[in-house]
């Protein structure tokens, strides 16, 4: 005998297995006290434009254009200033020190005897410095800059994508889980009428008690299987409002077509490199290609035009008398210099770059190993999307016959028992066939447009199938 329990576990078993699901408008909302009403496509509107995720790749787009701004920045001039005063001592001596920052470098003649006076110094300057050739170096910095921007922006694609597709199925699991609810609440109703006439004619002692244990029974098994439907109807109610970004607030959904029949048309193919996901690992290999460029334009020479203008000041005198006060603290030299300085790569960093580039064309094959990886994917999805749709259509011209023939049958059964010529395990099993059918064939309706909806998804968006929507008969209710 098939029970209400096993309709319960195939629609879960329905929405786990079906492939998951990849026009937007403004989001309309129906507020019942604190309750939020949506159809599908306004779902699909709120989750696109409010959900965390949608938030966070909208900022990583604002950081990227930020980098591009700031790697732009390298074709201007610099201008560098400084200003010191100190209080030190004058003791100079001859010799070589090689470059290095902890001890302070010290200027002027060398003193015949050391002393620890210590007078006031002070300095002051400008430091100009303009890069008017780089090989390129500058402009690969800013196209590094813009192919990480492009791949943010592939990025958010796929979020948005995967955002409305989550939306999409939460709404159609909840919609699902609502009509189980509806045929097993009906399958619990007719056995609750059922197990009366049986308790009558028990009672009457035209039926073994048996008969009436057995309806009990049944109708009890039924009501379990309606609270477990009501259970799952409000995990899904839940994990839509989760899906939409309200998680913890009361939400509804209005049905529209998606009880009604399927259009017949389906999504025309679409080319796979424009899905999102291909875009976004075309975009990161363009962005590994861009780092290789910049380490390719850094061996070459740096040509910096430089003028400085500089002043300093100091209480040691010449003859190693050193003046007090505030001697010292103003600027009593100046000097300006201009000239070209042209730095040359390290000589010996060859092998540190030839590591880097060697890295960055590692990184790059394996952009491009994982980009034909999901080339894989999303062709197998495609098609398993559209083997999928068409066995649903399928399923769902057979339920109808399917659907008729147990409501006759359990009709027969029913009358066939009160005749005395049935038994109630006959019952029993029609009405368990009739609620098994109701419930294929209000889902079958719903896999179809479920379908719909994953091959659209599969081939990067869903806006086909919301146009379908659109068009559908009840698309505007």
């Amino acid at each position: 005998m098939v029970g209400n329990k096993r309709s319960v576990s195939l629609l879960i078993i329905f929405f786990v297995t079906t492939a998951r699901l990849a026009g937007q408008v403004a989001p309309a909302q129906t507020e019942a006290g604190h309750m939020k009403t949506f159809t599908l496509e306004e779902a699909i509107s709120f989750a696109r434009t409010n959900y965390p995720a949608i938030r966070a790749a909208r900022e990583q787009i604002a950081a990227a254009q930020a980098g591009v701004s700031l790697a732009r920045t390298n074709y201007l001039p610099s201008a560098n200033s400084v200003w010191q005063s100190n209080r030190a001592t004058a003791n100079n001596i001859f010799g070589l020190l090689l470059p290095q920052s902890v001890i302070p470098s010290i200027s002027g003649p060398v003193l015949p005897a050391t002393s620890n006076g210590s007078v006031w110094g002070s300095a002051a300057g400008l430091l100009f410095s303009w890069e008017p050739v780089d090989f390129g170096l500058r402009r690969a910095t800013v196209d590094s800059a813009r192919a990480t921007e492009n791949r943010a922006e592939a990025e958010d694609a796929v979020t948005r994508l995967e955002v409305a597709v989550a939306a999409t199925e939460a709404f159609m699991t909840l919609l699902a889980a609502r009509q189980t609810v509806h045929a097993v609440q009906a399958d619990a109703e007719r056995r609750e009428i059922l197990g009366k006439s049986v308790h009558v004619l028990v009672d009457n002692q035209l039926r073994p008690g048996a008969d009436a244990s057995r309806a009990d029974a049944d109708l009890a098994r039924a009501r379990t299987n309606l609270i477990r439907a009501q259970q799952q109807e409000r995990i899904s109610r839940v994990a839509f409002a989760e899906a939409l970004g309200l998680a913890g607030t009361e939400v509804d959904i209005q049905p529209g077509p998606l009880l009604d029949i399927p259009p017949e048309a389906t999504p025309a193919p679409a080319p796979l490199s424009s899905h999102p996901v291909a875009a976004a690992g075309q975009a990161r290999i363009n962005e590994a290609l861009a780092r290789e460029h910049i380490l390719s334009r850094t061996d070459y020479p740096r040509f910096y035009f430089q003028s400085a203008l500089a002043g300093r000041g100091s209480g040691a005198n010449t003859n190693g008398s050193l003046a007090g006060g505030v001697n010292g603290l103003g600027l009593e030299r100046e000097n300006w210099a201009a000239g070209v300085t042209i730095m040359f790569p390290n000589l010996f960093g060859f092998a540190s770059l030839r590591a880097q580039k060697q890295e960055e064309a590692a990184n790059e094959r394996t952009e491009v190993a994982r980009y034909d990886q999901t080339m894989q994917i999303l062709t197998g999805q495609q098609e398993q999307a559209q083997a999928a749709l068409e066995g649903a259509r399928a399923v769902a011209e057979n339920t109808p016959v399917e659907l008729r023939a147990a409501r006759e049958s359990e009709t027969q059964a029913t009358a066939r028992y009160k005749a005395g010529l049935a038994n109630i395990v006959e019952v029993a099993d029609t009405q368990s066939l009739l609620a098994q059918a109701e419930i294929d064939d209000a889902l079958a309706r719903l896999a179809v447009w479920h379908n719909l909806a994953a091959l659209a998804a599969s081939q990067g968006s869903l806006d086909p199938f919301l146009e379908a929507l659109r068009q559908s008969p009840a698309g505007g209710h």
